[in-house]
């Protein structure tokens, strides 16, 4: 069930400062605080589902949010995963076109609405936010022609490897010498932004335990050896 909760003022929000809107001008920002309205949602969530129209943008404040696609067969392709500071479905309100992807809760969430018209009069009134906004579409593009790049070239245990590294950026904790993923995810989600079944994501990371690259604490993972996943992914940084 979601809940609407007690109004924080886009000033004194800290996950501000993460977001498109962190130059936004005094008079644009308070603009914005105005008409937004901050709700509390739950894991498991739906924010809103493919096919549907937009009537505004999502700003999250708190939480984790999976974009994905359901497939003929059932099965969800996780698109990304979105944070604090992240904004969702801006680019089908800004193409005009229904949601081409649905968004879940995964981890409880604070998430501010700003209706179009609001976003839209600030968009067309800031040059600096318009350019902002312009290059963050133009570099999810960029990420979805890689993803479907690795799709076709990599193997699924070099995808894997690779998600690995990505979370363990996101949402890593660093202890002594390992990084703990702070996200509980299911396999099955994990495959879904894997591209593969979640068959082969247990086999896989059973695998990886093996190997003494990763660890389990409970439903978290541990990442025991970075260098070694980087390898395996084939991915250097």
């Amino acid at each position: 069930m979601s809940n609407s909760v007690k109004q924080l003022p886009c000033e004194l929000c800290a996950s501000r400062k993460h977001s498109l809107l962190s130059d936004l001008s005094e008079s644009h920002i308070c603009s914005i605080s105005e008409s937004k309205n901050l709700i509390s949602h739950r894991k498991g969530q739906i924010l809103f589902y493919e096919g549907t129209k937009p009537l505004g943008i999502f700003c999250i404040n708190a939480g984790v949010v999976k974009v994905y696609k359901t497939a003929s067969n059932g099965k969800d392709q996780i698109i990304h995963l979105a944070k604090a500071g992240d904004f969702l479905g801006y680019s089908a309100l800004l193409g005009e076109e229904n949601y081409t992807t649905s968004a879940m809760i995964v981890e409880d969430a604070k998430i501010c609405f700003i209706p179009k018209e609001s976003f839209l009069e600030t968009l067309f009134g800031n040059t600096q936010f318009f350019k902002r906004v312009t290059k963050q579409l133009s570099h999810e593009l960029n990420i979805m022609e890689d993803k479907l790049t690795d799709a076709t070239q990599k193997s699924i245990r070099e995808r894997l490897a690779y998600t690995l590294l990505l979370l363990a950026s996101s949402y890593g904790v660093e202890g002594d010498e390992a990084q703990k993923i702070d996200l509980v995810l299911s396999r099955e989600e994990i495959a879904g932004i894997v591209g593969t079944a979640t068959e082969s994501v247990i086999r896989l990371l059973s695998e990886f335990k093996k190997d003494n690259l990763i660890e389990f604490e409970g439903k978290k993972i541990i990442i025991k050896d970075r260098r070694g996943l980087a390898r395996l992914s084939d991915f250097y940084a």
